[in-house]
């Protein structure tokens, strides 16, 4: 499987990257910190997450400001401009409705665009998340958080493993060492120890309780009992305040889940019962059948359908957007090929192997 990376530009200027990967109806991942969309798309600890989260839907994600392939030196690193960036990336998208996954930091801005826009959000997931930063949960949480920030001023692109080690154990303190040693390896390449300390920082800042009572769209909150980095009782705080949300427990001390544990499996079962199994009737799996380079997922996966004879309608309704979307797509799509009709676009589709 292979994603495709473009550049948007938020409300600010900011260039933020996206990457989309798979084929299917739309699934959006709002942005978590230690992103890189490149890096962590080989990774041991993060691939079977986003192959996972791709097969049979169009998994859309983006590095947020200051990580990854988004830009890093930038003024406002703020929860408000989180939500803005998803805002942006969901508007240039063009998407109607989908469903929206946070995980860790990133569930707040999930929350925040959810109350904002309920009608375009299906289903809401946060995995991992919190309502309140580390600086908004108490003195001891306070005082670990500063001591976090100053270590990262310090030792965050330093060789001496000693650091990189206690990091990792705050995040996958089960994983192996290949697992570990990629961990710190993410750190260095993602961003400066400056910026990183800054994004600490904003993140001790965030607090979306009185938020919480205002969700209007169905939520599920799957929470880690042992989790190392984010308390269970955020966890139970979000499910507790959310109206009519569902609360799934998982046994692990993983922040971020590892393929091998059993929580993942559980992770997995709950995710599909909650937003349904994904769509694999839009692209068959098969060699030689290949998306074209030129073009987004989406725009793969709309040129296939017509291909197959689809109309503009039942374009929509697989892909959960609207045909007035399909029409600004294919627009995109005939000036790419070079087309100027549609019956062109069939020819060139069939003649290219996309179908």
């Amino acid at each position: 499987m292979q994603q495709t990376i473009r550049f948007i530009k938020s409300f600010d200027g900011v260039r933020l990257a996206v990457a989309t990967s798979g084929s299917g109806a739309p699934l959006v991942k709002s942005a978590n910190w230690l992103s890189h969309l490149e890096f962590d798309w080989h990774s041991p600890v993060w691939r079977h997450w986003f192959q996972y989260l791709s097969h049979g839907r169009e998994l859309i994600r983006f590095d947020p400001r200051g990580c990854g392939l988004s830009d890093w030196d930038v003024a406002d690193l703020s929860h408000a401009a989180q939500v803005n960036d998803l805002e942006t990336l969901v508007d240039s998208i063009g998407l109607d409705r989908f469903p929206l996954l946070g995980i860790s930091q990133g569930g707040a801005a999930c929350i925040e665009y959810a109350v904002r826009h309920p009608e375009r959000v299906s289903f809401l997931v946060l995995y991992g998340c919190y309502a309140q930063g580390w600086a908004q949960r108490g003195e001891e949480s306070r005082r670990r958080g500063e001591a976090l920030d100053v270590l990262i001023r310090q030792g965050w692109g330093q060789e001496n493993p000693a650091f990189r080690q206690l990091f990792a154990s705050l995040f996958i303190p089960d994983a192996d060492p290949e697992q570990v040693r990629w961990f710190s390896d993410l750190m260095r390449t993602t961003t400066r120890p400056d910026i990183a300390a800054r994004i600490l920082d904003a993140f001790g800042a965030i607090d979306v309780r009185h938020l919480l009572a205002k969700v209007r769209v169905p939520t599920l909150v799957i929470h880690a009992r042992d989790d190392a980095r984010i308390p269970y009782e955020q966890g139970r705080l979000l499910a507790a305040e959310i109206p009519d949300a569902r609360f799934v427990t998982l046994e692990s001390r993983n922040h971020i889940l590892l393929n091998s544990e059993p929580a993942w499996e559980r992770f997995r079962e709950a995710f599909e019962a909650f937003v349904g199994k994904p769509n694999t009737r839009i692209k068959p799996e098969s060699s030689s059948i290949e998306d074209l380079p030129e073009l987004t997922s989406r725009e793969n996966a709309i040129l296939r359908l017509v291909a197959s004879g689809e109309g503009n309608s039942e374009i929509a309704a697989q892909l959960f957007i609207s045909e007035k979307t399909v029409r600004n797509h294919l627009t995109n799509i005939f000036e790419k090929l070079g087309v100027d009709s549609r019956a062109k676009a069939i020819v060139f589709a069939r003649d290219h192997r996309l179908v």
